[in-house]
């Protein structure tokens, strides 16, 4: 079969589009027969480093994807060949404390596509039927790929961990960033007030387009001042974050007292400073969060279909262009997510 996939580390010249084995399903899986899948920032870290991430080259890329069941087992009570179905990327252990209590997200032991295990960006993949959910039917393929980890952990991030109500306000940084289109998607069919933040006013132009209520430009705007100025000196209930050192300060001075920052990545550096005092005297909650569990995608998956949501896609390429995917992926003016088109049938 086709596939995209890492020869070593470095920058595109280790990513190779070329034959890799058709995977062979296993009992309790399910074949799928891939037509489109989504970039992640993972994805550019795999290429560029991999590093403490288990895995061996080469190594087929991609978290998310959606496509049509190929082969599945005759017992299979929920799904059938021919069925457009969109995956979890997580497999978990099932056996370890975690699993145990229903919190998969959380296993010891578990594999991402892309990361541990071979991933999306191919035209087969071999998932255990857990991971494997019906495909909202108004949504494009690539629309429902980006469900599988954007807005799969910007529900976990608003739903479990934040617990956002509609009467409350809540800060989004670095909006044109999947996680962060997808929270601000998710916080206004919530109900709640939204502020957005962004470096380029192309953006923020879009996101009010998008249902924001406030769009702040942090290249010339002190956020923590813009916000307090917003909410008449209380600040938000809750931060959606996921750039980490480079907006931490902002983030925490943005919060009411007792208000929740929820982080979920560190692209600017991982070490920001605590500001312990800060923390403790407005009884502060920082929540970190990574995905999602199956019930949550399930979830996810039913407020789609009854609300209509579609991802922004920003851009989608053939398969044979995943350098030209990969480049954009990267791009500072990109706003929503990068698509790659597998297989014939796509829509």
């Amino acid at each position: 079969m086709q596939a995209v996939f890492i020869t070593g580390h470095g920058g595109n010249e280790v990513v190779a589009v070329g034959e890799r084995p058709r995977p062979v399903r296993g009992p309790g899986e399910v074949l799928v027969r891939l037509q489109a899948a989504t970039l992640n920032q993972v994805d550019l870290y795999m290429r560029d480093s991999g590093a403490g991430i288990t895995h061996r080259l080469p190594q087929i890329m991609g978290l998310d994807g959606a496509g049509t069941v190929e082969e599945v087992d005759a017992d299979e009570p929920l799904l059938a060949p021919g069925q457009q179905v969109v995956l979890h990327p997580g497999i978990a252990c099932g056996r370890c404390e975690f699993c145990q209590r229903g919190q998969g997200v959380l296993c010891t032991a578990i594999q991402y596509l892309g990361e541990h295990r071979d991933g999306t960006l191919a035209e087969y993949v071999s998932v255990p039927a857990r991971n494997v959910f019906p495909m909202p039917a108004h949504l494009s393929h690539a629309e429902a790929a980006a469900l599988g980890v954007n807005h799969l952990t910007a529900w976990r991030m608003l739903f479990t961990k934040a617990q956002i109500k509609p009467w409350e306000t809540v800060l989004i940084f670095g909006v044109g960033g999947g996680v962060s289109l997808a929270a601000l998607q998710l916080a206004r069919l919530a109900g709640a007030r939204v502020i957005v933040t962004s470096r380029t006013d192309a953006k923020l132009q879009r996101a009010l387009q998008l249902g924001a209520d406030h769009a702040i430009d942090s290249a010339t705007r002190d956020v923590a001042k813009e916000v307090m100025a917003l909410t008449g000196g209380r600040g938000v209930d809750v931060v959606i974050e996921n750039v980490g050192a480079a907006v931490w300060s902002s983030a925490m001075k943005s919060l009411v007292r007792g208000g929740r920052l929820v982080t979920c990545g560190a692209t600017s550096g991982d070490q920001p400073p605590a500001d312990l005092r800060r923390i403790f005297i407005r009884q502060l909650q920082i929540l970190g969060s990574t995905l999602g569990d199956l019930d949550e995608f399930a979830a996810l998956l039913s407020l789609v279909r009854r609300t209509g949501l579609r991802p922004v896609i920003d851009a989608a390429f053939p398969m044979a262009e995943a350098h030209a995917a990969l480049d954009r992926l990267g791009a500072a003016d990109r706003f929503g997510k990068v698509a790659i088109t597998i297989a014939d049938g796509v829509r």
